[in-house]
Order: structure tokens, then C-alpha cells, then sequence
């Protein structure tokens, strides 16, 4: 029996059976206060109801409720965190990490003096450390909901109507609820290829390769973007021969071409393979492996490649399906995506969408601020995103991170700039730590020397990116951040020496 229904069957039984005793009516008093404070029925109307609890919807959540709304939010998975939490951005870190740790050992501990007979990989306890980091982080946000008083509803929402949310429970039941106000915070999905079924065994998606039973001889990454690129990395230094395939002319589109260039540079002294310019045109399983049919993206002779695991990676897709928006007149775009304006409204009054399912770059960060921000509004204050300036990165070794534009980017505007570069092979603690790949790059207005664009490849990139991050935000010039005494020795001298270089001249180089 549901516990509400237990509650409800207590409270019943002790009104049947009341005596006149203070402690009776204390005991009915409390039974009722239970049922009404934890759980929402269809007739009580929230202030704002938010569908998905990913990193976008839980935080909209914990701030509508910190803001005085009444709030409920509905998560399908049974579990807070989403995609990012759950198989995404915070395993594949998880194992990231191990995986480094495992190479470290293997190639650098020696240097260091630090010597041992073997070394084994334990692929079930790496695994094991995955998911009791997850296990505690998704249990941490249950913690949260409770602090704040956001009451959370396990099931797959839909609409029907713009202030009415079906739930299908994962226990098999079905409610309704109400909401003044609903957030769409659904989150995203893996993109498909066509013709290429994914089974999660042998052609995986990036869910499947955070759970892989065994290390495979050979793996083929198809996409070359952030996820691929982290998956590549965690395999190939645990000893998987990995081959990426991508169909455009470079891999991580986006990132600056003068750092993506030093970035693949580096991924192949790491023994990672790219076939650039390729299109897979057909897939065979038959086999006790997977046979990939590849040719180039112009056209031309076809080749055949094998592999123990083929990880699609070519992007994602956003997450509508099932949600009843087009019974309640929601627009969206063409890849289905939700319309909003700057106020993360869509054209039906109430409904607002946030995160992965509307424009803009699909990071867990950005719709942590989109929750923020949408709720504010709701609440009758101001919130605000800017696009342009959250940054982006890759968590493969060194890491890659950025903020604001290319180098490709201000040359398309037209503007005159300045560039100023740094390189770790002269920073002082890389050296220390033998660890002095990568480089820092600063572009700035040549004549405000407003900072345009900041990219770091480094160990530590994204945690040295933040800096530049708010400097941008509060347009910084590079003079700022040149004149801000930096720790020495630290990571972090290489900014300033960049931003010394951009403005006037650096001190180590």
C-alpha cells in the first residue's frame, strides 16, 4: 500500500477509536499534519511545477521553493540528477579520474621515484567507486528537496492542459498536478545514427561505455566532441586501441582551430587515432565483434574497420517525447526544440522551458543558471544568462576549457584584436610537477582591451578557466588581470603572464 494511503487508513482508524484524551486528538492531529506537509494531492495547486530533475530542474526547484513558491518537481528516473548526474557528466568524471590515476601509475610514478613490481586494473571496484559517488550525490539532492520543502514526485509527467501535469508514478499509480506555473526541464537524449541500433553491448552509447563489463581491445568512437573524446581518453589509458571517427574536417568544432590543433596533437601522443572527414556508411554485428563500413565524407573508396565496441557519440538531441506539448499548443523548432523568450517563457501562458529542450549550448551548468533564472522571473524578479559567456569543458588530460570567442569568431566580427599567449612549459609549478603540457591564450580588444575570449589547455583547465570567466563577465580588460597579484607558484601565473602578453609583455618568456 502506498504510504499516503497508510497515512490516510491511520488517520481513519484513529477518528473511529478517538477517546476524549488529550493524547488521541494529538496523535489524529499529527497522522493528518504528516499526510498534508509531505505529500501533494491532485486538488492542491503549486505555485510552480517543474518536469525533470536533472541539473537544470532540481535547481529550479530548490530556488522557487528558497523564493516562497510552493513547489513540486517530477523526475521519471527515480533518482535526482538527470542525464549529467546519474550516466553523464559526473561518472564519466569518476572514472576519468581513476583511469588518469591507473596511467599515472603506469607511465610517470616511476620519474618520481615511486616504484612498484605490478600494477592491475580492478575494472569492478573502478566501476564500484562510480556509482557510490553517484549513489551519495543523487541522495545528497533527496536531502536538499527535503531541507527546502520541495515535495518530489517519482514518474513521467505529461500535460494535459497548461496547468494540469499527468503523472504515471513508478509504482504503477497515476496523479495529477497542478501548477500556476510549469517548467519543462526534460533534459536531453542521445542522438541516433541512422541505420546503426544501439544495444548498449556492443555499439554503446555514452551510457552504455560508463558501464562496460570488460576493457575492450579495440573501441571506435564515432564523434569527436566532448563525450567522445572523455570516453576515448578513460579507455584507451585503461589499454584500448581507440580509433575516432568524425565526419567534419576537425574534431570539437567549436573550440579555437590554434588550440584544437596543440589538443589533437596531444590526444595522439596518447595513442588516439583519428579518421577525420568519414562517414560510417554501414555496421555488421553478425560477428562476435562490430564491423564498421567507413568512407570519406566526399565520397570515395570504402574501407572496413573492427572493433570490440563501437561508442556513438555524435551529439544530443532534446528530450520532448511523451510530454503532450503539442496537446497544449507548445512551439518548437524544427530539431525539436522549445521556443522561449528572454524570459524563458513559451507562447502558452504558464509554461516555461529551460536547459537542454531550448537553444543554446547543451551544458549541465547552463540550465542550472536557466533554473535560476526562470524562477526569478516567475518570482517577480530579474534573471539573466548570457549565452557568450559560459564556458565549456573538456575533461580529458590535459583538459581543454574557454569562455567567450574564438579566434575565428572576433575575425568574423571584424573587430581589431590583440592576441597574448602563455606557454606551461614556462610556468614555474607545471615544471615542479612535471606536468607542463598546454598553453594559455588571450584575445582582447586592441582598443579598449576589453577581453573577448580566454582558452586554456592545461591539467587544470577548468578549474583555472573561472577566472577568466568572471572577468569576462564584468568586461575585464587584460590589464586586470595582468595587474592582480597571482600566488606564486601557482597554475594560475599563466593567465596573468597571458594577459601581460596581451596588453604589454609577459615576464617568463
Amino acid at each position: 500500500m502506498a504510504l499516503a494511503s497508510l497515512v490516510r487508513r491511520k488517520a481513519y482508524l484513529l477518528s473511529r477509536n478517538l477517546s476524549n484524551s488529550p493524547a488521541d486528538a494529538l496523535k489524529y492531529s499529527f497522522s493528518l499534519s504528516i499526510f498534508s506537509r509531505g505529500f501533494a494531492s491532485g486538488s492542491e495547486e503549486n505555485d510552480v511545477v517543474v518536469i525533470g530533475g536533472g541539473p537544470g530542474g532540481y535547481v529550479a526547484a530548490i530556488k522557487a521553493a528558497q523564493l516562497g513558491l510552493k513547489t513540486t518537481c517530477i523526475e521519471k528516473r527515480g533518482t535526482l540528477g538527470g542525464t549529467c548526474l546519474n550516466v553523464g557528466c559526473i561518472p564519466s568524471k569518476a572514472l576519468l579520474h581513476s583511469s588518469h590515476m591507473y596511467h599515472e601509475a603506469t607511465h610517470s610514478f616511476a620519474g618520481h621515484g615511486v616504484k612498484f613490481s605490478s600494477v592491475e586494473i580492478d575494472l569492478p571496484a573502478m566501476m564500484a567507486q562510480k556509482d557510490k559517488a553517484v549513489s551519495n550525490l543523487t541522495r545528497g539532492i533527496e536531502g536538499l528537496f527535503k531541507k527546502n520543502k520541495v515535495n518530489y514526485v517519482k514518474g513521467y509527467g505529461k500535460f494535459i492542459s497548461p496547468s494540469e501535469v499527468s503523472v504515471d508514478t513508478i509504482e504503477g499509480g497515476s496523479t495529477v498536478v497542478k501548477g500556476k506555473n510549469i517548467i519543462i526541464a526534460t533534459g536531453s537524449d542521445v542522438k541516433s545514427l541512422p541505420g546503426i541500433t544501439i544495444d548498449e553491448e556492443r555499439i554503446v552509447s555514452s551510457t552504455g561505455a560508463l558501464a562496460l563489463q570488460e576493457v575492450p581491445k579495440k573501441l571506435i568512437v564515432i564523434g569527436a566532441g566532448y563525450i567522445g573524446l572523455e570516453m576515448g581518453s578513460v579507455w584507451g589509458r585503461l589499454g584500448s586501441e581507440v580509433t575516432v571517427v568524425e565526419f567534419a574536417p576537425d574534431i570539437v568544432p567549436s573550440m579555437d582551430a590554434e588550440i584544437r590543433k596543440q589538443f589533437q596533437r596531444s590526444l595522439e601522443k596518447q595513442k588516439m587515432k583519428f579518421m577525420l572527414k568519414t562517414k560510417v556508411v554501414g555496421v555488421d554485428t553478425s560477428g562476435n565483434g562490430v564491423k564498421l563500413t567507413v568512407e570519406p565524407a566526399a565520397g570515395g573508396d570504402q574501407t572496413t574497420l573492427e572493433a570490440d565496441v563501437v561508442l556513438v557519440s555524435a551529439g544530443r538531441s532534446p528530450f520532448t517525447a511523451g510530454l503532450g506539448l503539442d496537446k497544449i499548443g507548445v512551439e518548437t523548432d524544427k530539431i525539436g526544440r522549445v521556443l522561449v523568450n528572454d524570459r524563458f517563457a513559451t507562447n502558452v501562458a504558464g509554461v516555461y522551458a529551460i536547459g537542454d529542450v531550448i537553444p543554446g549550448p547543451m551544458l549541465a551548468h547552463k540550465a542550472e543558471e536557466d533554473g535560476v533564472a526562470c524562477v526569478e522571473f516567475i518570482a517577480g524578479k530579474h534573471g539573466h544568462v548570457d549565452y557568450d559567456k559560459v564556458p565549456g569543458v573538456v575533461y580529458t588530460h590535459p583538459e581543454v576549457a574557454s569562455v567567450g570567442k574564438t579566434e575565428e569568431q572576433v575575425k568574423a566580427l571584424g573587430v581589431d584584436y590583440r592576441v597574448g599567449k602563455f606557454p606551461f612549459l614556462a610556468n614555474s609549478r607545471a615544471k615542479a610537477i612535471d606536468d607542463a603540457e598546454g598553453i594559455v591564450k588571450i584575445l582582447a580588444d586592441k582598443e579598449t582591451d576589453k577581453i573577448l575570449g580566454v582558452h586554456i589547455m592545461a591539467p587544470n583547465a577548468g578549474e583555472l578557466i573561472h577566472e577568466a570567466v568572471l572577468a569576462i563577465n564584468y568586461d575585464a580588460s587584460s590589464e586586470d588581470i595582468a595587474r592582480v597579484c597571482h600566488a606564486h607558484p601557482t597554475m594560475s601565473e599563466a593567465l596573468k603572464e597571458a594577459a601581460m602578453a596581451t596588453y604589454d609583455k609577459p615576464i617568463h618568456i
